[in-house]
């Protein structure tokens, strides 16, 4: 792959908060593979394609999601896993004492205050991200 590509993971669920992942589609022998979510539940989905990532020859595998609601035994159940490193945002709560140090938690208040503020005052809220998300 090159520097930009993308992998696809076919999963499927075999029963209620499971996941198996059936392919990868796309070369990530010697890459690190970075996998992005809306939420982690229970972790199994994370793990399942970091499992299927490592076996078809990543080095590496890192994951993102917007909510870490974080059930059951995903705390366990990630820090046992071969993920290098979780990073979710804090639109829910997590909990720091009990939260493995492989997930880091990033705080979004400030990019949301800024962004309501630039929308009550009329100003430009791609501004907030320093002209990155402008499509022109």
């Amino acid at each position: 792959m090159l520097e930009g590509d993308l992998a696809i993971l076919n999963k499927t669920r075999p029963e209620h908060d499971k996941a198996a992942v059936t392919e990868v589609i796309g070369d990530v022998q010697g890459k690190i593979a970075i996998m992005s979510d809306d939420m982690i539940v229970t972790g199994g989905t994370l793990i399942a394609g970091a499992e299927a990532l490592l076996g078809a020859g990543a080095l590496e595998v890192y994951a993102c999601a917007t909510h870490g609601l974080f059930s059951g035994d995903a705390f366990e159940q990630l820090a046992a896993s071969e993920i290098t490193q979780v990073t979710v945002t804090d639109t829910v709560p997590v909990d720091p004492i009990k939260r493995p140090d492989k997930i880091d938690v990033l705080p979004v208040t400030t990019l949301l205050a800024e962004t309501i503020m630039n929308v009550f005052s009329d100003d430009s809220v791609s501004a907030i991200f320093a002209g990155e998300n402008q499509l022109f």
